[in-house]
Order: structure tokens, then C-alpha cells, then sequence
């Protein structure tokens, strides 16, 4: 797979999806309720506008006049790659914390 960058609202967006189907509501409020980021309705459909555009998300058809968004499988791949580097990068950051290296 190429190498994905991802913005760090992309990967919340991601992330929240990755736990099921959301409108626009949803997600802010999953996304403030995990990471404590309070993101605003343009920030949310600007993220969502792109990863839609990436084939990273699908909206769905209206549900009461909300679309929810779903992760599709290309986006669950960059999400899995973005987290993976990211987790290397922070177990390779605590252990040179904790060696005191400078």
C-alpha cells in the first residue's frame, strides 16, 4: 500500500467511523467524548468532504434528514497504517523518555 498521510482531524473522523455509522452530530460528539477535541462543523465536513473524495468514507442515504458517513475498507486500511505509525513513533518516544537520553 502507497504511504497515507493523514490529518490529525482526518484520522479522528477515521476512527470514530471505525466504531460504526455516524451523521455529523454523532461525530463531533464521539470524537470530543475520546480525545477530548471539539471540533466544528466546518472543520468536521471539510474532513469529511475530503476523506469522501479519497474514497476514505461513504455517505449513506438520509436517515430523518441526517447522512450518516461509513468507514470503507480503504479507509479502514489508512486508519489501520496511519495508527500503526503512530504507535511505533510513541514506543520508540517513551522508551528514549525513559532511558533520559538527550
Amino acid at each position: 500500500m502507497s504511504r497515507v498521510r493523514l490529518a490529525d482531524r482526518s484520522v479522528l473522523v477515521l476512527t470514530s467511523l471505525a466504531g460504526g455509522d455516524r451523521h455529523g452530530y454523532a461525530l463531533m460528539k464521539d470524537i470530543k467524548s475520546f480525545s477530548g477535541v471539539a471540533l466544528s462543523p466546518g472543520t468536521l465536513y471539510g474532513a469529511l468532504a475530503k476523506l469522501e473524495a479519497d474514497g476514505f468514507v461513504q455517505r449513506l442515504p438520509a436517515n430523518d434528514r441526517r447522512h450518516p458517513y461509513t468507514l470503507t475498507a480503504a479507509g479502514r486500511a489508512a486508519l489501520a497504517e496511519r495508527l500503526a505509525e503512530s504507535a511505533r513513533i510513541a514506543s520508540l518516544g517513551l522508551e528514549r523518555i525513559a532511558l533520559g537520553g538527550s
